[in-house]
């Protein structure tokens, strides 16, 4: 995949997993969208170093989606828990 395809991955899986967490979060929809691209980033880069899952070419293979939500996840967590409180 291209970087492109990974940044639009990484912004769809932003968005899935705001919807998998909701709440408010600190950088609103811009701030959960650049988590997602990195989350994508991130996923995938774990996903090809310790799971044994090297990346595909194929932007429509689901583990390569599932990596992408999953540290778009992580990464959503992680954040609510270091900024969480700054928009109170």
């Amino acid at each position: 995949m291209s970087i492109i395809s990974w940044i639009i991955l990484g912004l769809l899986a932003g968005v899935i997993a705001k919807v998998l967490l909701p709440g408010r979060d600190p950088g609103g929809f811009i701030g959960t969208t650049l988590i997602g691209v990195a989350g994508a980033f991130i996923g995938g880069w774990i996903s090809a170093r310790w799971l044994d899952h090297p990346i595909t070419k194929d932007f429509y293979d689901g583990a390569t989606w599932a990596a992408a939500i999953g540290g778009s996840l992580v990464l959503l967590i992680v954040y609510r828990l270091l900024f969480g409180n700054s928009r109170d």
